[in-house]
C-alpha cells in the first residue's frame, strides 16, 4: 500500500480522536562517543573532542575549542568559549582573551608560556553559563587534559572553573589568593577576565593574584 496513503489515514484517524497537531521533535544527537580512559598524548585527546557528542552542545558549536598554548609549568582554565572562539576554534581570543593576554604582559607572562583550557570545550547558546550536565560531561576531559599538561600550578579564572576544579560554592573574593593542593598540584583562583570588562576597579587584584602564582612557581622551584 502506498505509505502515503496510510499516513493520511493515520492523519483522519487521530483528527477524529480530537488530535489537532502533532508536536515536532528536535532531532536525536548522533549516540555518544565515549571519552576513552586514557588517551596517550594531547592530539589525541583533541582529536577525541573534536568528535564528542555526549550533550547537546555538540549540535549548536561551530567546532569544539580545545586549548591555547603548550604544555607549561602553569595552566589557566576558564569556563566555556564564546563566538570569537567557537569561529577560530582557540581559547581567550575575544575581547576577554585579549584582556587576559594584556593583563598577563603586564606582570612578566607572556601566553606563549602557559598553557589555556576551558571548563567546557563548545560554545553554550548565547553565551549562557555552563548547565551542570555539561560540565559533567566534559570533565573526564579537562581532567585527562591536566594529567597530560601536567602543570605544577593550575589557575581558576571564575567561579565556573573554581567549581569544577575545586567545588567551591562560595564567592571569588573569598577564594582568590588561597591556595589548595588538588591531585598533587597546587590551585589557586582570581577573576574571569569577563567579569573584568564590567568591573575594571578589579584588574589590579587580578595582577595582584597573578604574581602570587609567579611566587608560588619561584617556591616549587619552577619558571615559565
Amino acid at each position: 500500500m502506498d505509505p502515503r496513503k496510510l499516513l493520511k489515514d493515520q492523519l483522519l484517524d487521530w483528527k477524529s480522536w480530537g488530535v489537532d497537531s502533532v508536536p515536532r521533535t528536535e532531532p536525536a544527537l548522533p549516540p555518544s562517543r565515549p571519552l576513552a580512559l586514557s588517551p596517550a598524548d594531547l592530539d589525541s585527546l583533541r582529536a577525541q573532542v573534536a568528535a564528542c557528542t555526549a550533550c547537546p552542545l555538540a549540535r549548536t558549536r561551530t567546532q569544539t575549542v580545545f586549548c591555547s598554548g603548550k604544555p607549561s609549568p602553569l595552566m589557566f582554565v576558564g569556563e566555556a568559549p564564546g563566538a570569537d572562539e567557537d569561529a577560530r576554534g582557540e581559547v581567550f581570543v575575544g575581547r576577554a582573551g585579549q584582556l587576559l593576554t594584556r593583563i598577563l604582559k603586564d606582570v612578566g607572562i607572556s601566553r606563549d608560556q602557559v598553557y589555556i583550557a576551558n571548563v567546557l570545550k563548545c560554545r553554550p547558546p548565547d553565551n549562557r553559563p555552563p548547565e551542570p550536565a555539561e560540565v559533567a560531561a566534559c570533565a573526564p576531559v579537562l581532567k585527562r587534559q591536566i594529567e597530560l599538561v601536567n602543570p605544577k600550578v593550575l589557575c581558576a579564572l571564575g567561579k565556573h572553573a573554581a567549581f569544577s576544579l575545586l567545588g567551591w560554592e562560595g564567592s571569588m573574593k573569598a577564594l582568590r589568593g588561597t591556595w589548595r593542593l588538588l591531585d598533587g598540584r597546587w590551585v589557586t583562583a582570581t577573576y574571569h577576565p569577563s567579569y573584568l570588562l564590567r568591573t575594571p576597579g578589579d584588574t589590579e587584584s587580578v595582577k595582584d593574584d597573578l604574581r602570587g602564582v609567579l611566587e608560588k612557581l619561584s617556591s616549587l622551584g619552577s619558571g615559565l
